[in-house]
């Protein structure tokens, strides 16, 4: 590819983030094709995530709310734990500082993912609560998969890859990622069989990890092609 490009380029992505691209000392153009190709990967991984999490945390939220008759369960429960309390009155001071109100809606939707998925641990167990939820959220899995251990380290893959898709990281040397994939609809839908059925129509995920990072390199060599004395 033309050289000067990429060294442009290169200059406004940052060397240390396409280094994770080069480990191997690849050309610039398998850098920058492998760049654009996580990027579109993590692009297709948006909707099922966002789908994952919006779905557990909205499910958990009515399911506490007629549990304990109340929209604000969060904090007249008592049945949160020290650190997601802290997380619950630091989502209830961001709002008031954006000069929003803290009603039920805008606190579940500014809760942080991880205060969502924490109701599946041993403190959880002892109150009965992770047993509760996982019961009543997961109406649609296996009896073998409603098991608070196997939940908890299912949703904690989903956040760790959501995460790193969230903040633009390196996806695409992990061997499992279609496998993950997988998991993620598959979780969708042990919560509402609908919305896997949406997730999947929309789905571009296994379209562009199976085509690899050919169609990227010939995007741009198409578009950037060598010039004169480009090695």
């Amino acid at each position: 590819m033309n050289n000067q490009f990429f060294s442009q380029v290169e200059g406004v992505l940052a060397t240390e983030r396409l280094d994770g691209f080069r480990k191997d000392h690849a050309s610039p153009l398998n850098t920058l094709a492998r760049y654009l190709w996580n990027m579109a990967l993590c692009e297709s991984l948006y909707s099922p995530l966002q789908m994952a999490e919006i779905a557990l945390r909205n499910k958990v939220h009515a399911q506490m709310s007629d549990k304990f008759s109340a929209e604000d369960w969060y904090t007249t429960s008592g049945v949160l734990l020290p650190w997601q309390k802290r997380a619950m009155e630091e989502a209830e001071q961001k709002l008031k500082d954006n000069g929003n109100s803290v009603a039920p809606g805008r606190m579940v939707a500014e809760l942080h993912f991880g205060f969502w998925t924490g109701f599946f641990n041993k403190r959880h167990a002892q109150t009965g609560i992770g047993y509760f939820v996982t019961k009543n959220v997961f109406t649609y899995a296996p009896k073998t998969e409603r098991d608070m251990s196997r939940l908890d380290k299912r949703w904690s893959r989903i956040r760790t890859l959501r995460n790193r898709v969230f903040h633009h990281e390196r996806i695409i040397h992990w061997k499992d990622l279609s496998a993950q994939h997988t998991d993620i609809l598959e979780t969708i839908g042990w919560i509402s069989p609908e919305l896997k059925e949406m997730s999947e129509a929309l789905d571009r995920f296994t379209m562009i990890h199976s085509a690899g990072i050919d169609p990227w390199k010939e995007k741009i060599q198409q578009h950037w092609p060598k010039e004169v004395g480009d090695e």
